[in-house]
């Protein structure tokens, strides 16, 4: 996959036999990116849910999240308090705001075969109806590298942080990835959801290496490499607390 060369960036890598390229994101980006594909697996979704979410988020918020909006919306997806979504702090929880997304989409008739544009519409009810559409390839490329349908299909290049990391990996990985997520045998997209989870989120759990499936990261060299001791279990490394996995 292509090198990270920018500091403090993450790259996701093009769809294969697609004519979709390779996109650029910042940390913050990328971790909420990750937290989205992982919520959704969690509860247990097909890969097109996560495309449908990530291009609502990248319409509504360009993946970041907002602590302001039009009127009283807020965060991923810019969700209302006065509409149900949620309290202020809970939207501003991506975890939270995801599933809520997904939890409003999975009631939506027949979303599984609408096209994205049209299934995020049915959610959100926005003022520009068909305007999910443009952030569709890159919302693919983002969702086939999360859910393992392209191994290895996002790196990041970052200086970890040397202070202790706010909470506990472990928790944090069971709350949004749920469990057991680490060192211990996974299929191939569920490694990778975890993998590329971890990487998303190195910064603010000071991870520095994940090894998994014959592949390693670390944020010095930006990008995956092989590893033969990488096995069909996801382990993660961090610089502050030693090895979680």
């Amino acid at each position: 996959m292509r090198k990270v060369v920018d500091a403090s960036s993450c790259h996701v890598v093009p769809v294969p036999n697609t004519a979709s390229k390779g996109y650029d994101l910042d940390l913050s980006q990328a971790a909420n990116a990750t937290t989205i594909a992982a919520v959704g697996k969690r509860l247990g979704l097909p890969n097109h849910a996560v495309t449908i979410a990530l291009a609502t988020a990248l319409l509504e918020s360009r993946l970041h999240n907002l602590d302001y909006g039009d009127r009283d919306s807020l965060g991923l997806f810019q969700q209302r308090p006065s509409q149900g979504w949620g309290t202020p702090a809970q939207i501003l929880s991506p975890r939270h705001a995801a599933t809520a997304f997904f939890e409003q989409l999975a009631r939506v008739p027949g979303w599984q075969t609408l096209p994205v544009t049209v299934a995020a519409q049915r959610v959100q009810r926005s003022a520009l109806p068909n305007g999910y559409a443009q952030h569709e390839g890159e919302a693919r490329a983002l969702a086939s590298a999360l859910t393992g349908e392209v191994p290895a299909g996002m790196a990041c290049r970052l200086s970890v942080p040397r202070t202790p990391p706010p909470a506990p990996l472990a928790s944090a990985v069971a709350a949004e990835l749920g469990s057991p997520s680490l060192a211990v045998p996974v299929s191939p997209a569920r490694g990778w959801t975890v993998a590329l989870w971890l990487v998303g989120h190195s910064s603010e759990f000071r991870v520095t290496s994940v090894q998994f499936s014959g592949m390693r990261w670390t944020p010095s060299d930006a990008q995956w490499v092989a590893d033969a001791s990488a096995t069909s279990r996801v382990i993660v490394q961090t610089g502050a607390v030693g090895s979680a996995g």
